[in-house]
């Protein structure tokens, strides 16, 4: 166990620290919030002020001219993503929304025929993952209730393997899963998944949201056939910033469920034919014209993690949240206090799940005392030190501020409801 000292020692030999200084780090606030929405750094904003000048200057030209040539930014930011991911290249694009590209993605492979009707999914993944997939159930004309099929978590917090693949039967076409749960951070055996899937011939894709960007992946080793995620958080695009899509190279000439012209091949695109000719790679996949302005700032947010590394970032990633979770071990225990993640480094991804009855006006107290968490019902406080910015005297502190608000009983003040944002 690290000595209370000890976050000075762990700072002074984080190869990591230098890059902290590529953000704007809040002023005297402790930002715990990396895995709802990550920080903008120099680079990102310098890369999105570069697109706004290409515009100011070449005005329709943009589009090939400039700094950041706007008619290839998706596949290019793909290529630059691919090896986040451990996909090839030709298998990653930027573009859409998080929501939008699910959509896509199941429009496209999920093919229910007389036996195999059903999706299957979990019981605690994100709602709006859930929402697309009734939606795409009931174009088809299946009831959501009949043929969504969701395997109920043991203990409302974590996810039995077991259980999902006992799940996988002969009526399922298509499988969904979250990489990390959204609210206790567990981290699913994806490559295990993937081949219990395919030899019952099953088609699986992953939510990467709570991953990418802190978690390494090997995507085309493990043979997944699809992903998605969202840049925003550990990736810091910004709010809103464009979604990211990945497509196994077996399925890339396939003709997406959903086509739209920025979907063609790149050399035809404007020949405005009335027939759609893709492109044989993942940007076939995109749909409408990409926004630009919400996609510039990755130019320069990925050349922060290409410099650092997702092995390292995953090192100090797991060092982090395991120094977190000694504190509150050590600090909190008087204070029923639970910690919900799985504390096995394999389990984990990249933010701690503090399970408390009072965790909504915590939160609130937190606030106010300059610590910057995220909540989530009914008693979720998710704290997420971020390895290219968070300091392990970051976290130290913070834990000893959540002790005097417990000690103290600040959070009294609060009511324990969430605000409308969380």
């Amino acid at each position: 166990m690290v000595e209370k000292t000890g976050y000075v020692l762990l700072d002074e030999q984080d190869e990591l620290k230098s890059f902290r200084e590529a953000f704007y780090t809040g002023g005297p606030s402790i930002y715990l919030d990396g895995n709802s929405l990550g920080l903008l750094s120099k680079r990102a904003e310098q890369s999105l002020l570069e697109s706004l000048q290409d515009w100011r200057e070449h005005g329709i030209d943009g589009w090939t001219e400039g700094t950041h040539p706007w008619f290839t930014m998706s596949e290019q930011l793909g290529e630059r993503l691919a090896s986040l991911i451990g996909a090839k290249k030709e298998e990653v694009i930027v573009t859409g929304s998080t929501t939008v590209n699910l959509h896509q993605l199941v429009a496209t492979f999920f093919s229910p025929d007389e036996k195999r009707t059903k999706i299957l999914a979990d019981d605690l993944t994100f709602p709006s993952d859930i929402y697309a997939l009734q939606s795409q159930l009931a174009l088809r004309g299946l009831s959501p209730q009949q043929h969504l099929v969701q395997v109920k978590s043991r203990d409302g917090r974590l996810l039995a393997e077991e259980d999902l693949i006992a799940a996988m039967k002969d009526d399922v076409a298509l499988i969904l899963l979250p990489s990390v749960l959204y609210r206790s951070g567990q981290l699913l055996d994806m490559k295990r998944l993937t081949k219990e899937a395919h030899d019952r011939n099953i088609i699986i894709g992953f939510d990467l949201c709570h991953s990418i960007g802190a978690v390494p992946h090997e995507l085309s080793e493990w043979d997944v056939d699809f992903a998605f995620w969202c840049n925003y958080k550990y990736l810091n695009g910004g709010p809103g910033s464009t979604a990211g899509l990945y497509v196994n190279e077996r399925h890339t000439k396939r003709t997406p469920g959903l086509t739209g012209w920025f979907g063609s091949n790149k050399e035809k695109q404007f020949d405005m034919n009335h027939v759609f000719e893709g492109a044989d790679t993942a940007g076939a996949f995109q749909i409408g014209t990409p926004h630009i302005l919400s996609t510039a700032p990755l130019i320069g947010s990925l050349s922060l993690f290409e410099e650092a590394g997702m092995k390292r970032i995953r090192e100090k990633s797991l060092q982090l949240t395991r120094y977190m979770m000694d504190e509150i071990e050590r600090e909190l225990k008087a204070f029923q206090f639970a910690i919900g993640n799985p504390l096995e480094d394999e389990r984990r991804g990249g933010h701690v799940c503090l399970l408390h009855a009072e965790a909504a006006r915590i939160c609130k107290s937190l606030k106010e005392f300059g610590v910057i968490p995220d909540f989530r019902a009914p008693d979720v406080i998710r704290l997420a030190p971020i390895a290219l910015y968070t300091s392990f005297t970051e976290v130290h502190e913070a834990i000893q501020i959540l002790k005097k608000i417990m000690t103290d009983k600040h959070y009294e003040k609060f009511s324990n409801v969430r605000e409308v944002i969380a």
